[in-house]
């Protein structure tokens, strides 16, 4: 058997971790096994699409390094990858079950409907269309909706993730195939898709799994085998007690590229949203994926999301790149020309650096940036005069203690004592170990007041390695005006 998978997400706004979550997984399965993945748009529903969107979802896949075989906007075998576009399709298979007496005409108005499901109410009865089908209903011409005949019965399936599930008759409805705009619903337009397109495996969130029964029953109608299904469980928020909302962190996923996240940290954290090889291994290349991924490791409970978790991942991946590849990330220069979402990550004042120089300061802050938008606040002291915050010094536990004078008089020794280097980090962390015994003060106070005098920060990468990279010159003439700052 040949995999084929599908992502076919409708139009109606920005692609989430849930539903790149979804999009991933249908890829892995394609990808482990060979097969093909295809993007499919299911843009029936006109009145919430939004405009835009189709776009932006195709770019967000590519951004995230998710390739699509098929879809609208490379073709394929099984074109129009667009729902809008494949009508007449539809209304084939509508046909076909018309024709076999498994689909009637709607003769019903709103106003009926609705006197319906009033009488039910009151009655204290579930609401099922099927109790009031018309006994002779009118030829379909196409205004009227067209809806399933259905045929009551209980079903037992295997979901791929959640096991062998079952449901009784009661569930089952003569459900609209066809609206009356001549749209049809994701009901029935999705079973002919799945069918049209040879797909092997539906992966979908757990919204889609109470509708399950009756997709049974169109495929029984139209004589189909239904494929292979998946349920993924919800994506919960960090507390874990509903599922993951706008207000919890579901944003926009090209907001995390923005960010500078590594499409391939995203990949490797949304993999491990409900999914694990069996092992403690926590994050995975892309090439490690694609061989352990299998349904059989999803969770049948919902993951949680944790954004700490997904830094920690970032900053994993960020760690292990190779120095050149890192700097063409920060310059914008790794995202596929296609999502127009290269971005400079260097602060401004860094346009006047060489690259060879940037190149020095991020080696040095490489092993503290979670996501390239912190370059700036980690990197701007190496391109910029700092501006003096006595605050630094009169918060710090250690130099708070001591009088102006004790300060100016370490800062002189410092002075005096690096004048002296030749400022390699090796040579820069004697001259500093050598002031600690001189002066018989700590780590703790001794190299505070120096990165403070020289970076006006209270944090900043390794202090030896921080003053190798800022030079001799700018390193003395910053500890010469603080120096002067303290005295006045």
């Amino acid at each position: 058997m040949q995999v084929r998978t599908r992502f076919a997400p409708s139009p109606t706004g920005f692609l989430h971790v849930g539903g790149i979550r979804t999009a991933l997984f249908a890829w892995l399965v394609a990808r482990h096994n060979n097969g093909q993945f295809i993007l499919r748009l299911e843009d029936t529903d006109k009145n919430r699409e939004v405009e835009g969107s189709a776009e932006h979802l195709m770019k967000s896949l590519k951004a995230l390094g998710i390739n699509y075989d098929e879809g609208p906007d490379c073709g394929g075998p099984h074109a129009p990858y667009k729902q809008s576009e494949r009508l007449d399709i539809y209304k084939k298979w509508a046909q076909k079950l018309i024709d076999s007496g498994r689909a009637y005409a709607d003769p019903y108005s709103p106003e009926e409907v609705q006197a319906f499901r009033e009488q039910a109410q009151k009655s204290k009865q579930p609401f099922l269309y099927r109790n009031h089908r018309p006994v002779d209903p009118p030829k379909w011409d196409g205004t009227q909706p067209l809806r399933l005949k259905s045929d009551p019965k209980s079903y037992t399936w295997n979901d791929a993730v959640m096991g062998e599930l079952s449901t009784g008759p009661e569930v089952i409805d003569d459900i609209i195939l066809i609206k009356s705009d001549g749209y049809p619903t994701y009901n029935f337009c999705h079973i002919v898709d799945d069918a049209e397109m040879e797909i092997t495996h539906i992966i979908r969130g757990q919204e889609f799994l109470a509708s399950v029964p009756n997709y049974l029953n169109i495929y029984e109608a139209l004589e189909l085998t239904p494929p292979i299904m998946a349920t993924m469980p919800h994506i919960l928020n960090e507390q874990g007690n509903k599922k993951l909302g706008k207000r919890d962190g579901a944003k926009d996923v090209l907001d995390y590229i923005k960010e500078g996240y590594l499409p391939e940290a995203l990949r490797s954290f949304i993999a491990t949203l409900g999914w694990n090889d069996g092992t403690e291994q926590e994050v995975f290349t892309t090439e490690e994926l694609i061989e352990k991924f299998s349904l059989d490791r999803v969770g049948k409970s919902g993951a949680h999301f944790d954004e700490k978790r997904l830094n920690w991942v970032n900053g994993h991946f960020i760690r292990e790149m190779p120095l050149d590849d890192l700097y063409n990330a920060t310059m914008g220069h790794r995202q596929p020309a296609t999502t127009k979402e290269s971005r400079n990550f260097w602060p401004p004042e860094a346009a006047k650096f060489d690259e060879s120089y940037k190149k020095q300061v991020l080696s040095i802050v490489q092993e503290r940036l979670k996501y390239l938008a912190e370059l700036p606040e980690l990197t701007a002291l190496f391109f910029e005069e700092p501006t003096p915050n006595l605050e630094l010094i009169t918060t710090n536990k250690q130099l708070k203690k001591l009088e102006p004078a004790t300060l100016t008089e370490l800062l002189t020794l410092s002075l005096e004592a690096l004048e002296k280097s030749d400022f390699t980090p090796e040579d820069i962390q004697v001259r500093l170990n050598t002031l600690l015994q001189t002066t018989n003060y700590g780590p703790s106070t001794i190299f505070s007041i120096i990165r403070i005098a020289t970076t006006w920060k209270a944090f900043s990468p390794q202090l030896n390695e921080t003053l190798a990279v800022l030079g001799k010159e700018t390193t003395i003439r910053r500890l010469t005006q603080s120096i002067d700052y303290l005295n006045n």
